[in-house]
């Protein structure tokens, strides 16, 4: 044999000596087996690709196939059935930043658990009295899911050597570095072992191994295709050598060098194995390409291309010899619902077997398909109280099935921070402590509290009830102290300290993920103390008790920057039982003006919407759409729980978000505002947004003490970058009515 390798030469003369190669098995008179092995190298191994199309344009036949990290995945995915066609719109259709992840989808949370979701930049667990890091960064639970639908075809195949193409991948063994090379057990935990990189993916158990990823050792397995019995072996890797020292940069970089120093050398001993050798040049992208997939398959599907002659007429050969071939490009199995008539839980330890089954809602003697499925173990997920649900079915006699549930317990108690920045606000470090079943089994409490130029506090237990958890409890408290300016024609002219508490309870139900509704009350507490006195203002307090319903929807896809959903919040109360004691000020003196109103203390019906929706244009615009109205009827002469007109991001209780106006510029007693916006991705993670808004004001319930206009339109442009630290957005705002371009600057998520 000779090692063919396949770029840029001419290739009639390696053709002739494919046709000579073929020649010599033939006087054997046995056609000869041909393997195929595919290297890792993260998002660059989706350039395989091409290779597998122009495999299954030439009608060739593979008989083996060996694969590493995501070359695993690949190659299991053609080695179970699927076409090349197949996988390709299986990649294109890929949300990488959701898969590659430790995040789920926000459709996939629990209601009560969507607003605490991807909100801090550090969460570290609370274990034996002190925190702990994760021995990996991804437990990668969307991946899981994906794979389990991408395999459901074959959950009853448990030897690699059933599939319609025999099949191997490659891990290492945590504890003495050798290779393990994984021919049966589960075919999804086999193939997440083979990509857990060290300190990224968590290690996974398999078959009583604790592994990682293949490629530390050997990132190019034809050794074990050829074991497998391939007299020629085509390789397709698209791993680069290891970086100069020079390009070695950061703390990443430096870990990928070290954990591949043995991978290097296994390659150059792989290679001339090969009869067929077929490299890639993806110097430019990375193992974390994964934004870049499409460019990444295009390159493989051109290189693909270039060697469609080489696969046709190898395949031509054969046949000639040996008679056509049986192959066929699609051979994945048809699998029916599967009836699983028995479960079991393996895993659970501070929650219970019966919590979790009753979070999945799953019925014995029923029929389940993949997508239902891992419906199901999202719905359990979303819960938060795992960090990894698995499962896997085991087929029965009778043709039904067991499924076996491996959870993984997230730790019950967290430590948590996030950094933000706001010019109303100012700088703030947000800290919480999240505790589960602290106090009662079934239950959340956390604290939040806010250190900065601002101070906030918040705490909050949560009870869920019933046996699907969709009913549940919740008492909160919180105290705010801001400083909030006040405004004269659209002009700062003082700044008042507030104070602000609350504490309250409600009961509440949720179907599922998406809808919540409830009824509760709350006693609300406002001191306002003026700091920079103005040419009018008030000092003074009030509470007030507010009995209320209210209604939540959220089917948002993402916390931050969603692509598509709409959230609901609306509420409907009554206010009554105010106490008030407010004085009058004049240049900062008590005003004996006869002409002031007199603050009312009457009961008064008051309600909220916000509605905000995204719809996806393409796969870099999103079309946003937000309607805010709220009203408080009969409202002339009270204070002190109007709507807070201005600023972009929401902070605060009755604030009202306004493109080109900053916070504070309009207090009013009855408001309703439209906006529209596009959001369009530039690069990965970098975002511009334009809006424009309309807002009406006074159009039910006029204030006697604050003078508004009718109408107001405003406008923003916002650049944004979304990194470790949460969003950064720098605006431009302007308003018709003020006349003036106005800068804002929010950095991370608000308290």
């Amino acid at each position: 044999m000779w090692t063919l390798k396949v770029q840029g030469e001419k290739y009639y003369l390696i053709i002739i000596l494919i046709v000579i190669s073929v020649a010599l098995h033939a006087q054997q008179n046995n056609r000869p087996r041909i393997g195929l092995t595919l290297s890792g190298g993260g998002a660059k191994g989706l350039a395989h690709i091409g290779l597998l199309k122009a495999i299954d344009s030439a009608g060739l036949k593979i008989d083996y196939i060996t694969g590493t990290s995501m070359g695993a995945i690949l190659g299991s995915l053609y080695a179970v059935g699927y076409s090349s066609a197949a996988i390709e719109k299986i990649v294109r259709a890929t949300d990488w930043d959701l898969l590659i992840s430790n995040q789920s989808s926000l459709r996939s949370i629990y209601m009560e658990e969507k607003d605490e979701y991807s909100k801090y930049v550090l969460e570290l667990p609370w274990q034996n009295n002190r925190l702990n890091l994760p021995i990996g960064l991804l437990t990668g639970q969307e991946l899981w899911l994906k794979f389990s639908e991408l395999f459901y075809p074959v959950y009853n195949q448990k030897n690699f050597s059933s599939f319609s193409i025999p099949f191997r991948c490659i891990g290492t063994d945590v504890g003495t570095g050798e290779a393990v090379v994984m021919k049966e057990g589960e075919i999804i935990s086999a193939i997440r072992a083979s990509m857990a990189i060290p300190s990224l993916f968590t290690a996974v158990d398999f078959n009583g191994r604790k592994l990682v990823d293949g490629g530390i050792v050997r990132n190019f397995p034809v050794r074990d295709v050829k074991e497998m019995g391939a007299d020629i072996v085509i390789g397709s890797n698209v791993a680069n050598a290891l970086m100069p020292s020079e390009k070695v940069r950061n703390a990443l970089q430096i870990l990928l060098q070290v954990a591949f120093y043995r991978e290097a050398e296994d390659t150059r001993i792989e290679v001339p194995l090969c009869d067929i050798y077929v490299p890639f040049e993806l110097n430019k992208f990375s193992m974390g390409s994964f934004t870049d997939a499409n460019s990444i398959l295009e390159v493989g599907i051109q290189r693909g291309r270039e060697l469609y002659p080489i696969f046709k007429k190898l395949a031509e050969s054969l046949d000639a010899i040996y008679g056509r071939s049986d192959f066929k490009e699609n051979r994945l199995p048809e699998t029916p619902k599967v009836r699983i008539v028995s479960y079991e839980v393996q895993g659970v330890d501070k929650t219970s077997a019966d919590f979790f089954l009753h979070t999945l809602d799953i019925k014995n003697n029923a029929y389940y398909s993949a997508s239902k499925l891992a419906d199901m173990v999202r719905q359990a997920y979303g819960t938060r109280y795992y960090s990894k649900v698995i499962y896997s079915l085991i087929p029965q006699t009778d043709s039904t099935c067991k499924i076996l549930f491996e959870v993984t317990e997230n730790p019950f108690n967290y430590v948590k921070l996030g950094l933000h920045y706001n010019k109303f606000s100012g700088v703030g470090v947000v800290g919480n402590i999240t505790a589960r079943n602290f106090l009662i089994r079934n239950s959340r409490s956390l604290v939040s509290i806010n250190l900065g130029e601002s101070f906030r506090v918040r705490g909050e237990h949560l009870q869920y009830i019933g046996r699907r958890k969709n009913f549940a409890v919740v008492l909160d408290t919180e105290l705010d102290r801001f400083d909030v300016p006040t405004y004269d024609k659209y002009r700062q002219d003082g700044v008042y300290k507030q104070n602000y508490f609350r504490i309250g309870g409600r009961t509440q139900f949720s179907t599922r993920r998406q809808l919540s509704l409830g009824l509760g009350s709350r006693f609300e507490w406002l001191h306002y103390r003026p700091v920079i006195n103005s040419n009018f203002e008030f000092r003074g307090r009030n509470n007030y008790v507010t009995t209320f319903f209210y209604l939540s929807h959220n089917s948002l896809d993402k916390a931050v920057y969603p692509r598509k959903g709409i959230r609901l919040d609306a509420e409907a109360g009554l206010v009554s039982g105010q106490k008030t004691s407010i004085r009058f000020l004049e240049d900062g003196q008590p005003s004996d003006n006869p002409d002031l109103p007199t603050v009312s203390e009457e009961p008064y019906r008051r309600t909220w919407l916000n509605v905000e929706g995204y719809t996806s244009l393409s796969k870099r615009t999103t079309l946003l759409m937000n309607l805010q109205t709220g009203v408080n009827f009969g409202y002339s002469n009270n204070v002190m729980n109007e709507f807070v007109v201005g600023g972009l991001t929401r902070m605060f209780r009755n604030q009202v978000l306004f493109s080109g106006l900053v916070e504070g510029t309009v207090y009013t007693p009855a408001v309703m505002a439209l906006q529209g916006g596009v959001r369009y991705q530039m690069f990965p993670s970098t975002y511009i947004t334009g809006r424009s808004n309309i807002l009406f004001n006074n159009f039910i319930s006029k204030s006697d003490l604050y003078k508004n206009p009718d109408f107001m339109s405003g406008y923003s442009l916002t650049f944004s970058y979304n990194f470790a630290l949460g969003p950064l957005e720098i605006s431009a705002m302007y308003s018709d009515q003020t006349r003036k371009v106005q800068s804002y600057i929010n950095l991370g998520i608000p308290f």
